[in-house]
């Protein structure tokens, strides 16, 4: 069943990027639809079922949702504005880096990591250099890009680790439509901060904005946030590297997206680092574990 899930998710977050920089609309303004939609789709079953239940949030439930809701924010902000500078595949690549941040995370309060991760990291790292390093050559604006996509990246690991705090004592359908609609608020906030249209929008960018919520909030972060009760975020973050070169067939495909043939290595390197850190961090916890 687990794996089942896994895959819609990935599918769900693969067709996430090349939707969005298609859709022609503001970037927070696509941000702040699709979680709107997307905490009204999971919000209205969770309150009629049990009508009380946000009133029993414990302090540590809320707090670690509130960071959740703020980091995820700036996540759409950064990504999706990312993938409307530069290419599909390299933003979901850079994106896709916070499996590295969450290593480099734990490392920061006390986990230190051995070398194989040290090791995987630095190659991530190396494949990022090498796609800014070929971004600049295309334009300032795709290493602008980059940049976004990064600290994207670092934004999706904060939400990723405060998400399964979170969870240890929310249902997934309470968890998500609150984070969704704590992050629907902050959003609107940068949208009328930056004088982003909320209704002024060609109409077919509705259509883009329903897809994006549909594939990628329902059945891909919120599919995540079920996950994150029975599984490490590592792990999660391990799924979601096969978004990569889901990501990248989908742009080739749809929008006819051509790469820079060093870009194709960054790619290579970084989901070879992140997969020498994954798995080496997966046989630590299983030998703990097993201990």
């Amino acid at each position: 069943m687990i794996i089942i899930l896994a895959f819609v998710g990935i599918l769900g977050v693969s067709a996430s990027g090349p939707i969005m920089a298609a859709t022609m609309a503001p970037a927070l303004t696509i941000a702040l639809w699709r979680n709107v939609f997307g905490a009204l789709v999971l919000g209205t079953p969770t309150v009629i079922k049990n009508p009380g239940l946000f009133k029993s949030l414990t302090r540590a439930e809320l707090k670690y949702t509130v960071i959740a809701a703020t980091a995820l924010a700036f996540h759409f902000a950064c990504f999706i504005t990312a993938v409307k500078l530069t290419s599909v595949a390299g933003a979901t690549a850079l994106v896709c880096l916070q499996a590295a941040w969450i290593a480099l995370f734990q490392w920061i309060r006390g986990m230190k990591p051995p070398k194989p991760v040290l090791l995987g990291l630095g190659t991530a790292l190396l494949g990022v250099a090498v796609i800014t390093g070929f971004d600049i050559g295309v334009s300032p604006q795709a290493l602008i890009g980059d940049v976004l996509a990064v600290a994207g990246g670092i934004l999706a690991a904060i939400y990723t680790l405060a998400g399964s705090k979170a969870r240890k004592t929310l249902s997934t359908g309470a968890y998500s439509s609150l984070c969704y609609g704590l992050c629907s608020l902050i959003l609107l906030a940068l949208c009328l901060v930056f004088r982003q249209p909320l209704l002024n929008i060609p109409p077919e960018a509705w259509w883009g904005i329903i897809g994006v919520t549909v594939a990628a909030q329902i059945f891909g972060h919120t599919i995540f946030n079920y996950l994150l009760a029975t599984i490490s975020p590592l792990v999660v973050s391990m799924m979601i590297l096969v978004e990569i070169p889901g990501a990248a067939l989908l742009a080739g495909f749809f929008l006819d997206e051509q790469l820079p043939p060093g870009t194709y290595a960054g790619l290579a390197l970084i989901l070879a680092g992140l997969a020498a850190v994954i798995l080496r961090q997966g046989r630590s916890g299983l030998k703990k574990t097993t201990a």
